[in-house]
């Protein structure tokens, strides 16, 4: 089992930035992919930023320039710093990890507020 939890996310004004975070904890050493999806209201969640086990970074084409994703090498924490902010980045953000056996694991989400 793999535990993950996030932290960061907030109110921001639109061209502000913040910066969430991602502890994992339990069988990290089971871990492949690691990164972050958002869900705003009334639409389903979407891949945003993630790191993939052969080094590759993969960024939705709205956020990218914008966001950077990054890692520890023990994969105990993934970051993404957002700048730039829109109202359309508004969503519960969700930290994920990909065991090599592809069992998929979430966090419990942080909400993200891009508002004047």
């Amino acid at each position: 089992q793999v535990q993950l939890v996030e932290s960061g996310g907030g109110l921001v004004q639109p061209g502000g930035s913040l910066r969430l975070s991602c502890a994992a904890s339990g069988r990290i050493s089971s871990i492949n992919d690691m990164g972050w999806y958002r869900q705003a209201p009334g639409k389903q969640r979407e891949l945003v930023a993630l790191f993939l086990k052969d080094g590759n970074i993969m960024y939705a084409d709205s956020v990218k320039g914008r966001f950077t994703i990054s890692r520890d090498n023990a994969k105990k924490t993934v970051s993404l710093q957002m700048n730039r902010l829109k109202p359309e980045d508004t969503a519960i953000y969700y930290c994920n990890a990909v065991s090599f056996l592809r069992v998929l694991y979430w966090g419990q989400g942080t909400q993200v507020t891009v508002s004047s």
